[in-house]
């Protein structure tokens, strides 16, 4: 792997037209979805390797949202049908949540093997090919406890055991690098038991630790561009430097580098993913300052062991804006490598 390596979270932007037909998908037939499939993510792939990067996604193009779809895959839940609150500023308190109506399995997989398959099938051979996956305790928040899950813990077993599935499907299918997604419990681990934290996220990943690039992203959400948590990770250390992961994204350039230190303990066990691209601002970062925020992160963490990227997936920043993000944090990788 090379010093200072470009990657990213997981999700891009829609292109428009996605966003139009999937708002009227029942005007399609099941063959022309299958095709705006293909097309999108061929689209999300085009783009990422037209800016260099040493890691792509599909984009997350067949997904509504990085973690709602996946309930589409969970039989025993009642989908919640509309947005609890329809106006106003957007904010998370928008997306309802799911009653369980019976016990929660998923006897179709969530949906992710399928994914990496088409990401197989349509990208060309160079860059290292990535899927997310939300981990039980992000996925437990959009559902709402009842008499056999009577809280939020108790959902969280209850999914760990299909995510877990999905992960050793996916690495069975071949896919060699995973981040399991846990925004959740960087959002409230200033709250919560980091502990139980991460004895959830380890025996989530436990049974294919070691198999595969592990990897988990921990923010502060991003939800129509808005954060959702306590945006500060020194509550969840030192307990999230015992996750089971060979790589640790954290967000950085929305908080102004804040914390900036806390990449220096995370190097001395695995490597770490700083965020150095605001999505959510429309601040296009350009090259030479990008590549000094990149000379900043050294004086914490060995090139070796430091990866660059967005601050968190695009979906939510515009498609032009994405591609000028990218592009630039790329060539400020490639200048402060030739420099080292």
């Amino acid at each position: 792997m090379p010093p200072i390596r470009t990657t990213v979270v997981g999700s891009y932007p829609f292109p428009s037209w996605l966003e139009f037909a999937s708002q009227n998908l029942a005007s399609f037939g099941s063959a022309d979805i299958a095709e705006m499939q293909d097309d999108a993510a061929m689209i999300a792939i085009q783009d990422q390797v037209a800016s260099g990067l040493d890691v792509i996604t599909d984009g997350e193009q067949t997904r509504f949202d990085f973690n709602l779809s996946f309930y589409g895959y969970i039989d025993g839940i009642a989908l919640e049908p509309a947005s609890p609150r329809r106006f106003g500023p957007p904010a998370h308190d928008q997306r309802g949540k799911h009653a369980i109506t019976g016990q929660l399995t998923a006897p179709r997989g969530l949906g992710a093997v399928e994914e990496f398959e088409r990401l197989k099938r349509l990208a060309p051979a160079g860059p290292n090919l990535k899927m997310s996956i939300p981990g039980p305790y992000t996925l437990s928040g959009r559902l709402l406890p009842n008499a056999d899950y009577p809280d939020r813990y108790a959902i969280t077993e209850a999914l760990l055991p299909l995510v877990r599935k999905e992960l050793e499907d996916l690495v069975a299918a071949g896919c060699t690098e995973i981040c399991v997604d846990e925004p959740s419990m960087s959002c409230y681990g200033f709250r919560e038991d980091t502990a139980r934290f991460t004895d959830i996220f380890n025996r989530t990943v436990g049974s294919v630790y070691g198999k595969t690039r592990l990897c988990t992203h921990l923010c502060f959400g991003n939800f129509k561009g808005h954060a959702v948590g306590y945006r500060r990770y020194a509550p969840l250390f030192p307990a999230f430097l015992d996750l089971k992961v060979d790589e640790m994204h954290l967000e950085m350039a929305s908080r102004e580098y804040a914390e900036l230190e806390a990449i220096g303990p995370v190097a001395e066990r695995m490597d770490v993913a700083v965020g150095i691209i605001d999505v959510k601002s429309y601040f296009i970062e350009p090259v030479d300052f990008l590549a000094e925020r990149i000379r900043q992160c050294l004086e914490f963490a060995p090139a070796d062991r430091l990866l660059v990227a967005p601050d968190c997936g695009l979906s939510q920043t515009a498609r032009w804006a994405a591609k000028q993000k990218l592009a630039n944090m790329v060539t400020a990788a490639h200048v402060v490598r030739e420099s080292l």
